[in-house]
């Protein structure tokens, strides 16, 4: 295999079949020979080059199978329009270039710019509630109206991933998917006519060749490119373990900025959320305005009233919590129940179960005195 003349493109290729954990040895032996393709080319030798390469990387460096079936790559990314974009080329993500770990190459479908301005990755439970895809949608779309262009990130899974994705299409945002397969496939195919549509505006990326199965390592794998080719990862919902803390914690280890949206306290798919925030592990955040102002961005909106935020966020607010948050808002010093009862021409024993639900949703907040007051004014 060694006197056989190989590209670049075919070597990085080729090495790309390594596990994510022995990527960061193979980046420093390709800086230390010079090229992929000298590292491949010179892989019977390698221990003359690198005294400490183990028989390990040293089997991997020397199996030939490696060399027919990248060129046989080659040949499906030419015929299907893919790019391949490797490691060192000005289009690869320069924010995943300077994780230790990063993919030699990077499989791409799309038009999105990798390297775009601002890119926020969004994750989050697949078992997402109505509550969460309101959060998601709501964070979407004000985050395109205060930071335009912004591309987001995720993994086109279901729940909060293709609730990302979808909210980003309906706002205009550029939206990638990253891929845990080849993209000779769609998983789930319930998302195709989705990555369809991101294809068009923003893309699909893997760093896994064609026939590669969507296995559950290939998952955690894919999570290290999603919170590292973004400037900040959001957590919207979470159980107490799951993927998406895999990526707060991966967020957190590249230096990114991590942040994650509050729930109730006794929700299963919000302790993760809650865990994140409370351990200092990610920012607390309730809007897109509270994440934008985090960064530091640059807004081509002004703020909006805290009203009109308090709206957007918790649209499906019923008639009675409406009528609840107005007497509240018209009230700054707050109202006891028993002035509620009477200006809301309610029954106690229908607004106290209201008032509760109401505080379990951070919408309101019971102070001393016996009296509640609006959390936003």
């Amino acid at each position: 295999m060694n006197k056989k003349i190989i590209s670049e493109q075919v070597a990085l290729l080729a090495l790309s079949k390594v596990q994510a954990t022995q990527l960061a040895v193979i980046h420093s032996l390709i800086e230390e020979v010079g090229s992929a393709k000298e590292l491949i080319e010179n892989a019977g030798n390698i221990k003359d080059i690198v005294p400490e390469a183990g028989p390990r990387l040293c089997e991997l460096l020397n199996d030939e199978s490696l060399i027919v079936n990248a060129e046989k790559e080659i040949e499906f990314i030419e015929k299907n329009n893919i790019r391949l974009i490797c490691k060192g080329d000005k289009d690869y993500p320069y924010r995943l270039a300077e994780c230790n770990d990063a993919p030699l190459v990077l499989h791409g479908m799309g038009n999105a710019d990798l390297n775009a301005k601002h890119i926020v990755s969004i994750v989050g439970t697949r078992h997402a509630s109505e509550y969460g895809k309101s959060v998601c949608e709501n964070f979407v779309a004000d985050l395109a109206k205060f930071v335009p262009g912004t591309l987001i990130v995720s993994g086109l899974a279901y729940g909060i991933d293709v609730c990302a994705h979808r909210a980003a299409l309906k706002a205009g945002l550029p939206t990638v998917g990253v891929l845990a397969h080849g993209l000779d496939r769609i998983y789930p195919t319930a998302h195709r006519s989705t990555a369809k549509s991101m294809i068009e505006n923003g893309g699909l990326l893997t760093e896994f060749m064609s026939g590669t199965n969507p296995f559950p390592q290939n998952f955690v794998q894919r999570n290290r490119i999603v919170a590292g080719m973004a400037d900040a990862t959001v957590v919207i919902e979470s159980a107490s373990k799951g993927g998406s803390l895999i990526t707060a914690s991966l967020a957190t280890g590249y230096d990114r900025d991590c942040f994650a949206f509050p729930g109730r306290i006794n929700d299963q798919y919000s302790q993760g959320c809650n865990e994140l925030v409370s351990r200092n592990r990610a920012a607390l955040i309730t809007s897109a305005y509270d994440f934008v102002e985090a960064m530091n961005w640059e807004m081509a909106t002004k703020k909006k009233s805290a009203e009109d935020l308090q709206t957007e966020l918790f649209p499906d607010m019923s008639p009675e919590e409406t009528a609840v948050m107005t007497a509240l808002r018209e009230n700054s010093d707050g109202l006891q129940v028993n002035q509620m009862v009477v200006q809301l021409n309610t029954p106690i024993n229908k607004l106290l179960p209201l008032l509760f639900e109401m505080e379990m949703k951070g919408y309101i907040k019971a102070v001393a005195g016996g009296c509640y007051r609006a959390m936003i004014m």
